[in-house]
């Protein structure tokens, strides 16, 4: 099994992890890519909404579960083939969630390149900001190291 093992800077981590944890409080009962679902039937609505918001808020908890004692003894998290689709996914909804509700006056273009001034943003938006990078070169990582698919490698 693949496996990669990545050395962390504790003080520039552990508080974007508290931006992560306010993000997932947000996500309690919603989803961060709401979805219509106008043609379904309102029971069959109701119970695929409340799976695909269990599935997302259960993703986020594993990501931030990689965060553990261990994580802040030794400042590494490990990422491997077993978490690899969840970390992708618990990523995305909280760069969805920040992108929607605290980076909303940056373009997509800019958030993506990460092309700012830092030094001209409020502090609480530069944490924001931060995360959402953070988050993206995780997935990065993740798409690079450990997700042949992704890539279109072949598995042998």
């Amino acid at each position: 099994m693949k496996r990669i093992e990545v050395k962390l800077s504790l003080g520039v981590v552990a508080p974007l992890l508290d931006v992560i944890k306010t993000v997932e409080d947000s996500l309690d009962d919603e989803l961060a890519a709401p979805i219509a679902l106008d043609q379904v039937d309102d029971d069959l609505r109701t119970e695929w909404r409340d799976e695909l918001i269990a599935s997302q808020n259960g993703d986020v908890r594993n990501l931030l579960a990689l965060f553990d004692s261990e994580f802040f003894a030794s400042g590494v998290v490990n990422f491997d083939e077993d978490n690899s689709d969840a970390i992708l996914r618990s990523c995305s909804a909280v760069r969805l969630r920040l992108r929607d509700q605290f980076l909303s006056s940056f373009t997509d273009e800019v958030l993506e390149t990460g092309e700012v001034l830092l030094e001209e943003m409020a502090e609480e938006e530069r944490r924001y900001f931060m995360c959402y990078l953070f988050l993206a070169t995780v997935q990065e990582l993740v798409i690079e190291h450990l997700d042949s698919t992704a890539l279109g490698n072949e598995i042998d």
